[in-house]
């Protein structure tokens, strides 16, 4: 530990050199992609190596990526605006011509969002899981418990590309993935993009991001579940937020139990609420303790081991934190729209 926050903080020195040392806006972005790209940046490297951290020593090692990630963004933000101030007007601009407005880009409220619950599972000493959007049958079903009768593995539901490949229906693949390349204890999310044979609609798309979330280890029970997704929730949302689990049903879960919070529109006092239909509750995720079997498919003993499992729409849950009442107003690349978001 004392080693990773040395090096920490000796990147941090270096950003801030080679910042100072920074003459233009090309040179920023070459500091942006150094640091923060999200395939070879110095964070993602230095995630990555939470992996290798004792479950107790992750938050804190978390909490320092973080500060050193804010760091970098503020002081690029603020440099960013150094070099971008409107220059002295010269003399031979002709100042009756119209002006030439300049269109800012700004970040997508859906990574936005993905990287708020990035955040709050990190400092809770998750690290991030990636892998392949197209997958094998095994990886997307058969590991999971899904039989070959499952209506998921319909060609209306599923977008095949082959007899045996896949557009990924959802990011579960990655975590039979992470169970068979390392031992436990297991503590991770995976974020990404997902694919359904979906008509599109206010609140359906067939493209659309996930997050989901895995932990196996000795000992694992569902309070442990009930635990982690309150905290999760009430800090992606608010403290005193009402939260209910009630029983359900998946595949490769057993018990499972589908989540839901109160609405944030009526909060339960209108019985004509368009968002809850008069309930008071919204679903936000599912969740469940890993089945045995699920376990046993990827060699880790389920007499020895235990663990829980969750996953949820991040564009669903952001229409809901957000109040936003249409899904396709994310990739429509209005920047009307856009623009009204910010990383709090």
């Amino acid at each position: 530990m004392k080693d990773f926050k040395a090096r920490v903080e000796d990147f941090k020195k270096k950003f801030d050199k080679a910042l100072a040392g920074a003459k233009d806006g090309k040179s920023l972005q070459e500091l942006r992609n150094t640091y923060l790209s999200r395939k070879k940046g110095v964070v993602k490297s230095l995630l990555e190596e939470l992996k290798a951290f004792k479950p107790e020593e992750k938050s804190k090692a978390g909490k320092m990526l973080n500060t050193l990630k804010n760091h970098v963004q503020k002081k690029l933000e603020t440099a960013q605006k150094k070099f971008t101030a409107p220059e002295t007007i010269e003399k031979k601009i002709d100042l009756t011509l119209p002006g030439e407005k300049k269109y800012w880009g700004a970040p997508h409220p859906v990574v936005l969002f993905q990287q708020k619950i990035e955040n709050i599972f990190i400092s809770m000493g998750f690290s991030i899981e990636e892998g392949p959007e197209i997958e094998t049958d095994y990886y997307n079903f058969e590991a999971l418990n899904f039989p070959p009768h499952h209506p998921a593995r319909d060609d209306w539901d599923t977008l095949y590309l082959s007899d045996d490949l896949l557009l990924r229906t959802h990011t579960s693949p990655v975590q039979i993935r992470a169970m068979e390349n390392r031992k436990p204890p297991i503590r991770i999310i995976v974020p990404g993009r997902v694919y359904r044979r979906e008509t599109p609609d206010p609140t359906h798309l067939p493209m659309f991001y996930q997050v989901e979330g895995l932990v196996v280890d000795k000992g694992i029970t569902f309070a442990h579940l009930k635990g982690t997704l309150e905290y999760f929730l009430k800090t992606l949302f608010y403290e005193k937020l009402k939260i209910r689990f009630r029983p359900s049903f998946f595949p490769f879960t057993e018990p499972s139990a589908e989540v839901d919070i109160e609405c944030l529109v009526c909060r339960g006092e209108d019985d004509k609420c368009r968002v809850c239909k008069g309930t008071g509750w919204k679903e936000i995720l599912g969740s469940g303790m890993v089945d045995p079997q699920v376990l046993k498919n990827v060699n880790i003993d389920p007499e020895k081991y235990s663990g829980f499992a969750f996953g949820m729409g991040i564009e669903r849950t952001a229409m809901f934190a957000f109040q936003i009442p249409d899904m396709r107003y994310f990739f429509e690349n209005d920047l009307r729209f856009i623009r009204q978001f910010t990383l709090k």
